[in-house]
C-alpha cells in the first residue's frame, strides 16, 4: 500500500514538468503565429512570451475548452436548439425570420461611406 502512494506522487511530480512544457510550447507557437502573420495583415503590434500566454488563457476563459466529445458543451447544446427551432418553422415564419435577420444583422462588417 505504501509503494502505491509512491507511484502516485511521482505521477504528481511526473506532470509538473510535462504541464509546464506543454503550456511553454504554446505559449512560444502563438507568439510566433501571432508576430508572423498579425502584424502584416491585421496591422497589429507584437506579442512577448508572456503576452501570449495570457492569450491563452484569456481564450481558455471566453471559449472554454473547446471539448470535442462529452462534457457539458453548451455552444452544442444551442445549436441543436436552433436547428429544432428551424426545422419547426413554417416557410412563412422562415421567411420573416429572414428578413429580421438581415435587418438587424447587414450592416456589419461595411464601413459608412458618408
Amino acid at each position: 500500500m505504501r509503494n502505491r502512494k509512491f507511484s502516485k506522487g511521482k505521477k504528481f511530480f511526473f506532470f509538473i514538468p510535462v504541464i509546464a512544457l506543454i503550456a511553454t510550447a504554446l505559449g512560444y507557437t502563438v507568439m510566433y503565429l501571432w508576430n508572423w502573420i498579425l502584424p502584416e495583415v491585421a496591422h497589429t503590434g507584437t506579442l512577448n512570451f508572456w503576452q501570449a500566454l495570457g492569450l491563452l488563457v484569456l481564450c481558455r476563459l471566453l471559449f472554454g475548452n473547446f471539448n470535442k466529445g462529452g462534457g457539458n458543451n453548451r455552444f452544442r447544446e444551442k445549436a441543436m436548439g436552433m436547428r429544432s427551432k428551424w426545422q419547426s418553422m413554417n416557410d412563412e415564419e422562415r421567411v420573416k425570420f429572414k428578413e429580421e435577420y438581415k435587418r438587424r444583422c447587414s450592416g456589419w462588417g461595411h464601413r459608412n461611406k458618408e
